[in-house]
């Protein structure tokens, strides 16, 4: 073990008895002390998730990039390891940057960018970025002996060395395959494809996707690809892109295009572009497969525009709860990992409650929840009484506007409000406590046909995630809010008929 890794794995110890565990979330995945990014190598290795993930645990802000570490068995209860990369080599000194994990050999293989600068002829230092390995157990990770095992002289000739990051590795039929985020002089973002025998020895393929209209941001980070129900699917994760109506809000934007590819040809021929999460933080998802077949994701719950942490809070950055990706209906469905169910407990459940101009309801109320509300004729559509032409009082003062509020007190909340006759859902963090001049407000469409709508909360503390009519949207935001804020309240201008079902998690 290098004396970085070792100093690393002492100071994460060390300095982690000094956070009190009830500020942390209870069932995300977040820094053990300092600083992380990215997830990395989410996998399964000898019957257990793995994730890593970007890590600097000297402070609370991005620094030299090492790999932190967690274990689980359902998703939902993590184990803290020690870290498992420094930058501790010529090739990697400026940092370890994302990547993946497989099984391979029996051994757990570590794939990663590794990050240093080069001498220019005219005496100027230019970033490098490669591609490298290390061999583990499931807690101890040696780097190969040869590394880098791909370098950007792999690349064609106009392909960016400086931007070349977060290698993607999976196997299918004996051969394994690497996707590498890259882009070019002519190409702002594109993703480049190599194939090997043996995860030492590579050869590049194709270029596999690119931003050929300019339109998608300037460099595609941390891309993700496989096959889900009868196509596959491309996830990145690209830098500096502009708003187009509702979608890609976030600047450094996430997203996905289904398409089909031909793994003989290596083409793909993907649709437009689609926003993975509509929330406020929310960045560099990672997926895996499960050995049941069901296809996860995990990302950072943070945005690299947005600081909401308080003042004196000595760790930043965590992950999402991971998410069960369906394919139907022409797009991608995210649900809660169904693990998140055995931990659901005291459940509280009302029905057919016709909200005023605010309200409460005994028992709905906290801060590790699972609360859903189903808005009633959501989309407008009057009760059947007004349809057979004999309208009543109710059906003429539908609501207009519904808002809920979690996290609250006198104090503190956050706000979602949804107009009725726009289908616009907005978030509203103003108030949880934010101290700096951030992002606070999100809008999205809600343009599903179906008469009711269904809000599932998934509350962790800090953290709200909102998947929307069974996970034809999702919303994902962080709040600073004191763990006393914990009480829900309901408002509508008019006539508004919810349910409600609320479990505490409990663990």
């Amino acid at each position: 073990m290098s004396e970085k890794l070792e100093k690393a794995r002492l100071y994460e110890i060390e300095e982690a008895k000094n956070i009190p565990q009830e500020e942390k979330p209870a069932f995300h995945v977040s820094a053990p002390v300092g600083w992380i990014n990215d997830p990395n190598g989410f996998s399964v290795f000898k019957g257990k998730v793995h994730l890593f993930y970007q890590y600097h645990p000297y402070s609370r802000d991005w620094g030299p990039m090492h790999w932190g570490h967690s274990v689980t068995e359902d998703m939902i209860r993590w184990e803290q390891l020690p870290a498992a990369l420094a930058p501790d080599q010529e090739y990697d000194r400026e940092g370890c940057f994302s990547g993946s994990a497989i099984e391979a050999d029996g051994k757990q293989a570590l794939i990663y960018t590794g990050v240093t600068t080069e001498k220019l002829p005219d005496g100027k230092e230019e970033v490098r970025q490669n591609q490298c390995l290390a061999w583990g157990d499931g807690k101890d990770y040696v780097k190969a002996e040869k590394n880098p095992v791909v370098t950007g002289d792999m690349l064609p000739e106009k392909c960016s060395r400086v931007d070349f990051r977060d290698p993607k590795v999976w196997e299918d039929n004996g051969t394994y395959h690497m996707l590498v985020g890259c882009r070019s002089e002519e190409i702002p973002g594109q993703v480049v494809l190599f194939s090997s025998k043996d995860l030492k020895e590579w050869k590049f393929e194709t270029i596999l996707a690119e931003n050929s209209t300019g339109e998608i941001g300037v460099m595609w980070e941390c891309p993700d690809f496989f096959p889900l129900g009868d196509k596959h699917v491309l996830i990145c994760s690209p830098q500096h892109m502009r708003a187009k109506g509702y979608e890609f809000h976030n600047g450094h934007n996430s997203l996905y295009f289904t398409g089909d590819y031909d793994s003989e040809k290596h083409t793909f021929e993907k649709d437009a572009p689609v926003s993975l999460d509509y929330g406020l933080d929310f960045y560099a998802p990672q997926t895996t497969l499960l050995p049941d077949g069901r296809r996860v994701m995990i990302a950072w719950m943070k945005s690299w525009d947005s600081c909401v942490i308080k003042e004196k809070q000595r760790w930043q950055g965590m992950m999402t709860l991971p998410r069960e990706l369906e394919y139907r209906d022409g797009k991608i469905w995210q649900k809660p990992v169904r693990e998140i169910e055995n931990y659901r407990k005291n459940r509280c459940c009302y029905e057919n409650v016709k909200v005023g101009e605010s309200l409460s309801l005994e028992g709905v109320r906290g801060r590790m929840i699972d609360l859903t509300v189903e808005l009633q004729n959501a989309d407008g559509i009057m009760d059947g009484s007004r349809n057979s032409g004999n309208p009543n009082q109710e059906a003429l003062d539908v609501y207009n506007e519904f808002r809920i509020e979690l996290a609250r007190n006198e104090e503190y909340t956050t706000v979602f409000t949804y107009d009725r006759k726009r289908q616009i859902l907005e978030i509203d963090r103003t108030w949880s406590g934010v101290q700096r001049d951030v992002v606070c407000t999100r809008k999205l469409q809600i343009t599903d046909d179906r008469q009711n709508l269904k809000l599932r909360f998934i509350l962790d503390r800090s953290s709200i995630e909102l998947f929307i009519n069974d996970g034809s949207k999702t919303a994902t935001t962080v709040i600073p809010t004191p763990v006393e804020a914990d009480e829900i309240l309901f408002h509508s201008d008019g006539n508004a008929v919810i349910q409600v079902e609320k479990y505490d998690i409990v663990l």
